[in-house]
C-alpha cells in the first residue's frame, strides 16, 4: 500500500510517463511511501479506478494531457464518488491554463499548474500534515533546474526493454509561435550538463538504445548540443538511435561536422516548419529563415544519414488551400523522409485565439480541439485535409511505399493536389480512414495509378514489390503475382527496435 500514487493514462503502452518520474524523483523522504502506476487510454476508467483504489492511497497525483483529458475526467469522477475522502491532485499542460472552464478541475481537489517537479512534493507534505493548501489552484514557480533531481534511474528494466525512453537537456523555447504552449516557456533553461551526461551513461550501460530528447530547441545552445552529440558519438554502438527536435534554420558548421560523423539512421531530426507562407508566419509570430532552412535540408539529405521528420500545419489563420499546397510541394522538393501534416489545435493557454474573430476560427470543444473551419477553409475542406493527413501517414510516411509514392505525382503533377485526388478517391471507395489492410491499400494505389497516371500495372507492381521487400517481407503478395515473374534475392526479417520500424523501411537503418 502506498499513501501517494502517481498515475497517468499514456497514449500507448510504449510511452513511458516522463513527468511522473520527475515528480517521484523529487518527493524526497516521501518516495518510500509512493509509487508510479501507468495506464493507457485504451483501458476503461472503471478498471483503472479499481487498480488505483486497491492501493488504498491517501493522495493521487494525475498527469493530464490533451490525449487523456476525456478519460481522466471520467476517472476522477469515479474515484471521488467511490472514495470521497481521497485527495486528488492534477497537473500537466492540459490543466495549467483556463482552469475555470474544465470539468476535471472542478472534480479534483487541487491543481498544480506549470512545472510541478518540486511543488508537488511540497503540496503532498502539507496535506499529509493536515495542513492542505488554502486554494485549489496552486501555481508552481519555474524551478531552478540545478535543484531538480533527475528521473532517469526510475526507468525500470521493463521500460528499458519495451518503451521509448524520454530525456531532456533543457526546457523552454525562445520563440513565440502562437499555436504552441512552448511559446509561453521563457526563458530557455539548461540542465547542468555533467550530471545529465552521467545519467545518459548509466542508461547506456543498462542497454538503452533509443533516446528521445524532448527539448523544444535542441540546437539552440551550441555548446550543449555539441557536448551531447560528442558524448554519444564517442560511445557509439550499433542500434543506437537519437531523436531531437531542432530549429530548422540553425545548423552552424560546428554542428554539421559532428552530425556528418554519425552512421546512417543514427539520428532523427524533427523539424517544425509549419508554414512556408511568410505572411502567415508573421501573423502567428513564427520566425524562420526559409533560405537557411532549405540549405540545411540540402546538407542533411546529401551529406548525412539523418532521418528528417518535418511538420506542416493546416488551418493556420489566413493559410489558404493554395498556400498550403504550395508549401507542401516545396517541402516535398526538400526531400524529408516523413512529413507530418497536422491540423491546427487550439491548445489551452495559447495566444492563437486572438485571431478567432478576424479569421472566424472555429474549433472543436473537446480534445484535441482541432480547427473545424475558418474564413478561408470551410468544414468540408478541412475534412478533406484530415483525410489527406491520415492517408499520407499510411502511404507517404509509413515506409511501406517509398518507391511507389513518387509515382502519384509522376509526369510533373503537383504532389499535393495529386495526393489530395488520391485521398478523395480512397475515401469515396472505402468510406473509412482506419483499419485498412496493407494489401487493400496496395490495390487502391494500383487502381488509382493505373486509371489516373496511365502507368502500366507491371510498372506499378515492380515499385510495390520493391517496397514490400524493403520491410523484410519475402512472400509475393497475391496482388502482384500476375506482374512479377518470380521472387528471388536474400531478404531477412528486420529485428524489432521500439519506434524504429518506419524509419527502417525508409532505408536508412540497418536490419
Amino acid at each position: 500500500m502506498s499513501r501517494i500514487v502517481l498515475a497517468t493514462l499514456n497514449a500507448k503502452f510504449i510511452h513511458a510517463a516522463f513527468g511522473l518520474r520527475y515528480l517521484f524523483a523529487n518527493l524526497g523522504e516521501l518516495q518510500t511511501d509512493a509509487e508510479i502506476i501507468e495506464f493507457d487510454i485504451n483501458q476503461r476508467p472503471l478498471d483503472i479506478a479499481e487498480t488505483i483504489l486497491a492501493k488504498n492511497p491517501t493522495i493521487i497525483g494525475l498527469g493530464i494531457y490533451i490525449w487523456n483529458a476525456t478519460e481522466s475526467t471520467e476517472l476522477v469522477k469515479i474515484l471521488k464518488r467511490v472514495r470521497p475522502s481521497l485527495t486528488i491532485i492534477i497537473g500537466g499542460p492540459e490543466v495549467s491554463y483556463e482552469t475555470n472552464e474544465q470539468e476535471i478541475v472542478h472534480s479534483a481537489d487541487f491543481v498544480v499548474t506549470g512545472e510541478a517537479d518540486l511543488k508537488f512534493g511540497e503540496v503532498c507534505r502539507a496535506i499529509l500534515k493536515g495542513e492542505p493548501p488554502p486554494r485549489k489552484i496552486i501555481a508552481a514557480d519555474l524551478p531552478e533546474l540545478a535543484r531538480v533531481e533527475l528521473p532517469y534511474r526510475f526507468y525500470n528494466d521493463r521500460d528499458v526493454a519495451h518503451r521509448i525512453i524520454y530525456v531532456e537537456a533543457s526546457r523552454g523555447c525562445p520563440f513565440t509561435c502562437e499555436f504552441c504552449l512552448s511559446s509561453l516557456d521563457i526563458p530557455v533553461r539548461q540542465f547542468p550538463i555533467e550530471p545529465f551526461l552521467a545519467e545518459m551513461a548509466r542508461l547506456l550501460e543498462r542497454g538503452v538504445k533509443h533516446f528521445k530528447f524532448v527539448d523544444r530547441t535542441f540546437n539552440l545552445n551550441l555548446a550543449t548540443s555539441r557536448a551531447i552529440l560528442d558524448f554519444f558519438l564517442a560511445r557509439w554502438k550499433d542500434g543506437l538511435f537519437l531523436h531531437f527536435e531542432m530549429i530548422p534554420d540553425r545548423l552552424p558548421v560546428e554542428l554539421r561536422e559532428i552530425i556528418a560523423k554519425f552512421p546512417p539512421g543514427a539520428l532523427q531530426f524533427e523539424v517544425g516548419i509549419q508554414t512556408f507562407n511568410d505572411e502567415v508566419s508573421n501573423r502567428i509570430k513564427r520566425r524562420q529563415n526559409l533560405a537557411r532552412l532549405a540549405d540545411n535540408f540540402q546538407f542533411l539529405r546529401s551529406q548525412t544519414g539523418v532521418h528528417i521528420h518535418a511538420d506542416l500545419i493546416a488551418g493556420l489563420p489566413g493559410e489558404t488551400m493554395e498556400s498550403f499546397a504550395a508549401g507542401f510541394d516545396r517541402l516535398i522538393a526538400l526531400g524529408p523522409q516523413e512529413i507530418q501534416v497536422g491540423i491546427l489545435k487550439r491548445l489551452r493557454g495559447t495566444p492563437i485565439v486572438r485571431h478567432d474573430s478576424d479569421f472566424q476560427m472555429s474549433y472543436g470543444s473537446e480534445p484535441p480541439y482541432e480547427i473545424l473551419q475558418n474564413s478561408v477553409l470551410d468544414f468540408a475542406t478541412l475534412q478533406r485535409l484530415r483525410r489527406f493527413a491520415r492517408y499520407w501517414d499510411l502511404i507517404g510516411n509509413s515506409g511501406n511505399f517509398v518507391a511507389t509514392t513518387p509515382l502519384i505525382w509522376s509526369g510533373g503533377h503537383s504532389p499535393f493536389y495529386s495526393f489530395l485526388a488520391l485521398s478523395d478517391s480512397i475515401y469515396q471507395t472505402i468510406h473509412r480512414t482506419h483499419e485498412i489492410a496493407l494489401p487493400s491499400l496496395m490495390q487502391l494505389l494500383m487502381d488509382w495509378l493505373y486509371e489516373n497516371r496511365s502507368l502500366p500495372k507491371a510498372t506499378i507492381a515492380q515499385a510495390q514489390w520493391e517496397d514490400w521487400q524493403r520491410a523484410g517481407r519475402t512472400e509475393l503478395p497475391e496482388l502482384l503475382r500476375p506482374y512479377i515473374a518470380h521472387a528471388n534475392g536474400k531478404h531477412t526479417q528486420n529485428q524489432a527496435v521500439i519506434g524504429l520500424k518506419r524509419q527502417r523501411r525508409h532505408g536508412k537503418l540497418p536490419a
